[in-house]
Parts: structure tokens; C-alpha cells; sequence
């Protein structure tokens, strides 16, 4: 298979026969810039071959880990891990050399790192591979370890080394052939070496599993490599030298980043590439997190290294930026708070349920026992409606208990999901009559409910268990907040498809600060506070309400009354 290198004819083919530059958008980029793309990166890069040998690694490992230059090439990669952890890892490592493929590494867990003193760091990896002939090389990416080789300054002593040999040459003739073919092998080494050099950066490019590029100093793309492409959707021709890093991200962001470093600098900062100048050259260009904007502007997480170029003034010439996908890590932490946020409402309402529970019980509890106490002392026949009185009490009591333990019990259900409407053809006019028997005995002296139907037919497709419980709800709510000798109208009008129902009472009426709050969980109005009442009745009716798509307004005044009113599909 033919290569391109750089600074050769497209037509010059590798020693090693991998095709390295065919996929590459840069044909033109020099070795020097190569070794500065590797050792700029202000990420740490591993590359090992097929048994974890580590073949090459860039300076801000070597420093991160406490080893010397080159210490670490010829170690195994466990050397780098902690020992608690390196056995599992070779297995890993293992099964990965026989299916080698490129995939992020460490979502969902912590990976560590071990210093050459025995401490222990965490690190962040994204593997890559690629092959040379028949020889399998893994490239791995280690977040936050990075800085430069002084592999630039070597090539321009050699430069030096070479060119005075040259001129020593030709100075003297005393060189003798065996002395210039000695020359000449070492200089064909280092090519050689240079070489290998420029293969490794090249499939670094090539295959690594995460998003490189390289912009000038005004942040216009200049190189884009594959897996930019590939995640980003643009093919290199599309961004190079035609936009700007911004153009990938979300301008909500940049204006947000813009904001908050004019707040730490104290100097204006506009939401463009000046805040990825600032970022970079004030040292804090790494692991910021951003959405990046696709092609097609469907958008995903990343993780943004990115740090200055300079060229052999010291001057900065461009940006080397690296991004992560972390979508995967976000969507899990996201998940993660959401689960949290659950936990603590049932927690919550179990708190709640507790404490409402120990007050609302004791009341009809009580009323029991000194009502069953009493049906004792009852004996004579003559007594009966004394007897007759109690055993109403009772029952009244046992009533408001199971309405207490089935509103609990229908929260639980809704806050788990556990309820769905189940929609069937029926008479809500024969429903509501029944209705209105079950709630007779909650009537106060002289207290009344009247029913009435509007339409020409009594027939609805809603979920009657749920209609059941809303209308007990809301004629009980209407019983309970009015005076005795009042009246409470329950109506219902079905016309051009539409279910009206609605009940008014002569009530306390709420207040008009409590009724945007009246469907929360244990709200209960500020003038009823001395009322019995758990506060989860309207929040239930709500939710019925909703599930059979329908909706529940609210009207009250002071002193006069309340009426709900819920409008159904009735068809």
C-alpha cells in the first residue's frame, strides 16, 4: 500500500507499507509540526505495542508519573497503574490486543494512576489503535497529563550536530571512507528514527478516538483531523481555512463563558474565539466542558483541551485543541441527579405521610374508641338511639381513615407512574347518583347536594373508577368548608362532545394567594388550617384530571364560595 509523506511526491512509498497519509486532510504539514502536535498536547499520549510494551511517551506523562525521559519506553504499562488493579488490567488489555478497536475508556468509574513514588492520581483514558506491517500498536489518550518534549530543540541540535559535521568534511581530508560511511549510517538512523517518529504522530492523527484540530491565532480551523470529521459530520475541505472554532459551538455558551471570565478578569470579554485565547494563555484550557453543534445541529457533549502554539520565536502561531465526547458521562450523571431528586421527594412524602398520619388518625381513632365505649354502656332497649349515634360516629370514622390511607395510597401510585386511565363507554349520570349516597352520611344538619344533568345523553368514555374519586373529592372538600343548611350543587352538561362538570359550594371560599398552590402535595389553604384534612385530595384530582386529558379550574371569593369546574372529551 502507497504513503504520502510530508515533504515527498505523492507517488513515495513507505518502507513499512502503511498507507499513513491518504486519510490525512494536511499533505503539507512538517515533521517539526508533527512533534509539536504530539508534544504540545497538554494531554498525556501512551502508545504500546501488542504486549502493553510502552513504545513512546510524551513529556507530560513522563512528569505527571515521576519518571525520567525515556524511563518509562520498554515498561509495561502496568507500571502505571497501581498494583491492586495491574493483574485485572493485563487481562483487559488481553482481550482488547485480540479485538482492537477505538472507544472511550473510564465512563461510569474511577481509573488511577500510580506515580513512580507509589502515589496514586486519578486519570482519564480514550483509547486508539492502529498497525504497521503486522505489528498492533494501542494509542491511549490520558486526560491532564501533558506537557512538552524537547523533541523540537533536539532536531534543531541536530540540524547543528549534522550541518557541522558537513562542514568539518569539508574542511578536512583527512576523513577517511570508513569515517564518512559511519557519518552516513548515523544519519540514516536518525532519518530512520525521525521517521518512525513522524509515523507514530501520523497515527495518533489518524486513529485516535478523539477530535483534534489545529486553528491559527484567530481561531480559523487549519487542521481537522478524521475523528473530527466523523463526529462533527464536515469533511476537512468543508472547515479548513473556512470557519472558525466558535462555529462549533452553542452561542447560549459562549455568551455565558463570555460573562463569567469579564467577572473574574474584570476586563470585557466578547463571546468569540478571544475566549479560548484567554482560556489557553491563562493556563485553564483544560476539561472545560461545551456543547459542540454538528452538521446537521443536533449538538453533543465534550470535553475541550486546548493550548498555544508557538513557533521557534516563542511566539504563539496557532491552537491545539483536543475534545472528548462525554456524552455517555453526562447523560449518567443527569440520570443520576434525576434518580436523586426522586429519592428525596419520596423520602419527602414519607416524611409527610408520617407525620400527617399520626395527626389525622388520631382524631377518628379516638372518636372510636370512646364511641365503642360508650355503645357498652348501653344496655336497655330504650337506649337505641343513643347506640344508634355512636355506631354513626364510628362508621364516619372508619370512612375518613380509608379516605386518608386510599389518598396515600393513590399518590404513591402516581409519583411511581403506576396508573393509567382506563377509558370505557358508560351512564355518569347513573355513576353520580350512586355517588351521591356514598357521600350522604358526610351531610351536616340540614345540609344538601343537588344533582343536576344538562344534554341530551348521560353517556362518556372516561376512566370511572377515577371520575368516581374526583367527585367524591371535590362534594366532600364542598361538605367539609360549608356551614350547615347550605347547599352544594354538583352539575354535569355534555354538549358538541365536551364533558362540563362542576361542583359549588357556600363555603369559607380560599383565599386568592392560596389558589395557585392548591394542587401541591399537603397544601391545604390558610384559613382551614383547624379543619381535619390531609391536603392531598385536590393534588389527586388533578392528576385523574389530567390523566384522561381533561382540565380543572378554580373560582372562589371569601365568604361566599368555591367551584370547581373540570372539562373532559366525552366522546
Amino acid at each position: 500500500m502507497s504513503e504520502k509523506k510530508p515533504g515527498t511526491s505523492a507517488d513515495a512509498t513507505s518502507k513499512k507499507g502503511n498507507d499513513l497519509f491518504l486519510s490525512m486532510p494536511f499533505t503539507t504539514l512538517t515533521n517539526e509540526s508533527f512533534l509539536a502536535l504530539f508534544n504540545y498536547a497538554s494531554i498525556g499520549i501512551l502508545i504500546t505495542n501488542a504486549q502493553g510494551e510502552i513504545q513512546m511517551a510524551n513529556r507530560y506523562i513522563s512528569q505527571q508519573f515521576g519518571y525520567e525521559q525515556d524511563e518509562l519506553i520498554g515498561q509495561k504499562v502496568e507500571i502505571l497503574i497501581p498494583p491492586r488493579y495491574a493483574e485485572r488490567h493485563e487481562s483487559h488489555r488481553s482481550r482488547y490486543s485480540g479485538n482492537p478497536h477505538s472507544r472511550p475508556m473510564g465512563l461510569g468509574m474511577e481509573l488511577a494512576g500510580m506515580r513512580k513514588d507509589g502515589a496514586e492520581f486519578p486519570v482519564e483514558v480514550s483509547l486508539g489503535h492502529y498497525k504497521i506491517g503486522e505489528d498492533n500498536y494501542s494509542l491511549a489518550f490520558i486526560n491532564d497529563i501533558t506537557q512538552r518534549k524537547e523533541t523540537e530543540q533536539a532536531i534543531i541540535k541536530l540540524n547543528a550536530h549534522l550541518e557541522q559535521k558537513v562542514k568539518e568534511g569539508s574542511q578536512s581530508l583527512a576523513i577517511t571512507v570508513e569515517q564518512l560511511g559511519s557519518q552516513i549510517k548515523e544519519t540514516e538512523r536518525k532519518d530512520a528514527e525521525l521517521e518512525r517518529v513522524n509515523n507514530f504522530l501520523n497515527n495518533i492523527w489518524n486513529h485516535a478516538g478523539a477530535i483534534i484540530f489545529v486553528t491559527d491565532i484567530e481561531g480559523t480551523i487549519q487542521f481537522f483531523n478524521p475523528a473530527a470529521e466523523k463526529w462533527l459530520e464536515y469533511a476537512a475541505s468543508e472547515i479548513i481555512g473556512k470557519k472558525n472554532l466558535t462555529s462549533f459551538h452553542r452561542t447560549d455558551e459562549l455568551n455565558a463563558k463570555a460573562v463569567a471570565l469579564t467577572e473574574l478578569t474584570g476586563k470585557n470579554v466578547n463571546p468569540d474565539f478571544s475566549i479560548f485565547r484567554l482560556l489557553a494563555e491563562s493556563g485553564q484550557g483544560n476539561n472545560q466542558e461545551w456543547h459542540y453543534v454538528r452538521k446537521n445541529g443536533t449538538t453533543f457533549f465534550v470535553s475541550l483541551n486546548i493550548t498555544s502554539l508557538k513557533d521557534s520565536y516563542g511566539e504563539v502561531s496557532g491552537y491545539l485543541g483536543i475534545a472528548i465526547d462525554i456524552s455517555e458521562k453526562k447523560q449518567a450523571e443527569t440520570e443520576l441527579r434525576t434518580a436523586l431528586e426522586k429519592e428525596k421527594e419520596l423520602n419527602e412524602l414519607k416524611s409527610r405521610f408520617v407525620s400527617m398520619a399520626s395527626h389525622e388518625f388520631r382524631t377518628p381513632l379516638s372518636a372510636v374508641l370512646s364511641s365503642a365505649y360508650l355503645l357498652s354502656r348501653y344496655a336497655k332497649t330504650e337506649e337505641q338511639p343513643q347506640r344508634e349515634k355512636h355506631i354513626q360516629r364510628i362508621v364516619s370514622s372508619v370512612t375518613s381513615l380509608t379516605e386518608i390511607l386510599n389518598d396515600f395510597l393513590s399518590v404513591g401510585k402516581i409519583e411511581e407512574g403506576n396508573i393509567q386511565a382506563n377509558i370505557r363507554e358508560y351512564d355518569l349520570a347513573v355513576q353520580l347518583k350512586e355517588v351521591l349516597q356514598e357521600v350522604n352520611h358526610l351531610l351536616k344538619p340540614d345540609q344538601k347536594i343537588d344533582y343536576t344533568h344538562n344534554g341530551t345523553t348521560s353517556i362518556v368514555h372516561l376512566d370511572s373508577s377515577m371520575i368516581r374519586h374526583i367527585v367524591i373529592n371535590l362534594l366532600s372538600n364542598a361538605v367539609k368548608f360549608s356551614g350547615e343548611g347550605t347547599t352544594v350543587q354538583l352539575v354535569t352538561t355534555i354538549s358538541a362532545g365536551k364533558l362540563t362538570l362542576y361542583v359549588q359550594d357556600q363555603g369559607l371560599g380560599i383565599p386568592e394567594d392560596d389558589i395557585q398552590n392548591l394542587y401541591k402535595r399537603f397544601f391545604r389553604s390558610s384559613n382551614v388550617t383547624n379543619i381535619q384534612g390531609t391536603g392531598l385530595g385536590l393534588h389527586i384530582v388533578k392528576k385523574y384530571t389530567e390523566l384522561m386529558n381533561g382540565t380543572i379550574d378554580c373560582n372562589s371569593k371569601l365568604g361566599e364560595g368555591t367551584r370547581f369546574t373540570i372539562t373532559f372529551d366525552s366522546e
